[in-house]
């Protein structure tokens, strides 16, 4: 079975916001480990290292990505276990993402957020993240992490169409 999309796009006052968003069985503090902990983000986009505090930048390992690159990465909020907001530059562009959690009667849901500031690229940036979060599923229900394949190409046309569909 292959992944079905779930990203859309809303505009904003400084440009386009990306949300995903993915549902826990799980307290919102059992999730919020999973994308703040070193050990627990090394199983689904990579180890990280130095004093994370806003403000401050700490060195991610994107192991799912070719060669395996460290990349420095910005703490702009962290709000224990409901917000925490990054971002990176780099040779691609300023990334700015936030990921917001909210639980209800012990299940979590995750709304992932990244702020655009153009949505060129967004055929290849939305894929990526719908397998980073998968990643992010398997990783905590140990079920089989999957391969990049299954998301890109085959999700491009609906993230490029998401730009003239009025999302």
């Amino acid at each position: 079975m292959s992944p079905i999309p779930t990203g859309r796009l809303f505009g904003t006052d400084d440009g386009t916001d990306l949300v995903l968003t993915r549902t826990f069985r799980a307290p919102a503090g059992d999730v919020w480990a999973s994308i703040t902990e070193p050990e627990r983000t090394a199983r689904w986009f990579g180890p990280w290292e130095g004093d994370a505090a806003p403000g401050r930048t700490v060195k991610v390992q994107l192991v799912f990505e070719e060669q395996q690159p460290w990349s420095d990465l910005r703490i702009d909020a962290c709000e224990p276990p409901r917000r925490l907001a990054v971002s990176s530059v780099d040779e691609h562009g300023a990334w700015h993402v936030e990921l917001l959690l909210e639980e209800s009667d012990g299940v979590t849901e995750l709304r992932f957020v990244q702020h655009l500031d153009t949505v060129d690229g967004i055929g290849e940036i939305g894929p990526g993240w719908e397998y980073y979060l998968d990643l992010l599923v398997a990783a905590r229900d140990g079920s089989p992490a999957p391969g990049f394949d299954a998301y890109y190409p085959s999700m491009q046309a609906y993230y490029t169409g998401l730009t003239t569909s009025g999302d």
